[in-house]
């Protein structure tokens, strides 16, 4: 289509949007709006159940791009391994900024926010609402370094932990896999 040369998704391409971070374009759909016959990009974001539909001549000012590259995830990496930058402003303010980082779509801006509320294993200094932006702020990067490598989402937190220094608490993972593993002993002997 005229006017948008960069923007030639195809079904089956991941792509991010901004907002909502990665989902797969399931295909190009023509609908008639206002009396204008109008294509749209139809993408599903799987893990939020969400179908979004995306005109292809607004493509690009809604904040539709492709997975990043290598070196801009290189970058993120590089800025995740960084120094954290802990500003002495109201949490208010911060927990603002930090939004509108993880919103913007941009890798690097995410592995900041990452790399700023980044905690020891000690999480009973971090308040629920740190907490909960840093969340977030993995998930959205965690989805994006799973498409880009092509491996779950799982894998790609840990990836990212693992470069933040976090280290999980591989007793409680022990507990509950021997717990599970004693349920099936117990079905198999009751059958």
């Amino acid at each position: 289509m005229a006017g948008n040369d960069n923007y030639n998704f195809n079904e089956g391409d991941f792509v991010v949007y901004a907002a909502h971070g990665v989902g797969q374009v399931e295909g190009i759909e023509n609908q008639t709006i206002a009396g204008m016959d109008v294509s749209l990009y139809v993408i599903n974001f799987e893990k939020d159940r969400m179908r979004l539909k995306i005109p292809v001549m607004r493509a690009k000012d809604s904040g539709l791009r492709a997975l990043s590259t290598g070196k801009l995830m290189d970058d993120a990496i590089k800025t995740l391994k960084g120094r954290a930058r802990i500003r002495r402003t109201m949490w208010s303010r911060r927990a603002q900024e930090y939004e509108t980082k993880i919103n913007s779509g941009d890798p690097v801006a995410i592995a900041e926010v990452l790399r700023d509320l980044k905690r020891s294993n000690d999480d009973s200094e971090q308040s629920y609402s740190e907490r909960q932006i840093y969340e977030v702020a993995l998930e959205r990067l965690a989805r994006e370094v799973a498409a880009v490598e092509s491996i779950t989402e799982g894998q790609a937190s840990e990836k990212l932990e693992d470069i933040l220094g976090i280290k999980k608490d591989l007793d409680l993972d022990a507990d509950l896999d021997a717990e599970n593993e004693g349920d099936n002993d117990n079905a198999k002997q009751a059958a």
